[in-house]
């Protein structure tokens, strides 16, 4: 069946005349009776009842031109969305993301993705950066980002944001230690940090916080979980560093010391392969868009 002559069965339907009909499609009325005719013909039933002065529809008529509408709704959507997905427009965008990016820029990079690509279905996986590099190079994630990474060859990135970090300990710390003292304060504390394994480069540079300040950091508890990391703090089992993003705005059980005077910062990147610039060239536009932040003044709590 030719769409343009389901097309015009529809609109004979809705006027029940041929020649208004022949008009609105700026054909002649021989050329629609001819187009009526064949479609009949062709699912061999007839659609209207028709003299020299009425048009109705024949019973299945009324059946098959609501069906036929839904059909030509569903076919334009699919030439449609096709379009969109060629373009970048619509389709699923997988996105890794560390915790600190997520506290942080990612809220307002999702809300103007779908503020532009409303058509595109963002898929979220807590990740840390190793697993990130996998999962980009492999194709099973589009967008990474992670947190001080080490990205590998073939792939992109950029900074975002730049935050400072901070000393997490528990309730009750003596502050003043640290005032006076700095952050060998922590010399013989016992530390929890991430595993080297899942993101070294982010390790190494936490780690050259502890060295600058004189000593090796003692640490007694590896996880990449933030969450778990304070509850570790809250029963007194350590002291951690995380980026001031990780912390910002939470209720905390724990106090922390934003490190504003140390060189060492969190940068917050994204992680892209290069032939994603193609596929999705309206999201980079967004993307692109994104302001480096510099770090904020330093606070204690």
């Amino acid at each position: 069946m030719d769409l343009q002559h389901i097309r015009s069965a529809i609109l004979l339907s809705k006027k029940l005349n041929f020649t208004k009909t022949a008009e609105a499609l700026h054909i002649v009325q021989p050329a629609l009776s001819r187009k009526i005719k064949q479609l009949e013909e062709g699912i061999n039933t007839p659609l209207f009842k028709r003299n020299k002065r009425n048009v109705e529809l024949t019973e299945a008529g009324r059946y098959f031109i609501p069906e036929m509408e839904k059909l030509l709704l569903q076919y334009e959507f699919i030439i449609k969305r096709t379009n969109q997905i060629h373009k970048g427009e619509a389709g699923e965008l997988k996105i890794g993301f560390t915790h600190s990016v997520m506290q942080s820029i990612l809220p307002e990079i999702l809300i103007d993705i779908r503020q532009n690509l409303p058509n595109i279905k963002t898929i979220l996986k807590e990740l840390n950066n190793r697993d990130q590099y996998i999962r980009l190079q492999s194709g099973e994630l589009d967008i990474g980002f992670a947190t001080n990474p080490l990205v590998p060859v073939g792939l992109k990135s950029k900074v975002l944001h730049i935050d400072n970090y901070a000393v997490l300990v528990p309730k009750g710390f003596d502050m003043e230690r640290l005032q006076k003292n700095g952050f060998a304060t922590f010399t013989k504390e016992p530390f929890i940090f991430p595993s080297k394994t899942d993101g070294p480069n982010y390790v190494n540079i936490i780690e050259s916080i502890c060295t600058g300040a004189g000593f090796i950091p003692n640490v007694v508890h590896e996880t990449d979980s933030v969450s778990t990391s304070i509850r570790l703090i809250e029963a007194g089992m350590g002291v951690s560093l995380e980026p001031m993003s990780s912390i910002r705005g939470l209720h905390l059980p724990i106090d922390f010391h934003e490190l504003s005077d140390t060189p060492q910062k969190a940068q917050l990147t994204m992680i892209w392969n290069p032939k994603l610039e193609f596929e999705h060239p309206k999201l980079f536009q967004i993307l692109h868009q994104v302001n480096h932040v510099s770090p904020l003044k330093g606070e204690t709590h």
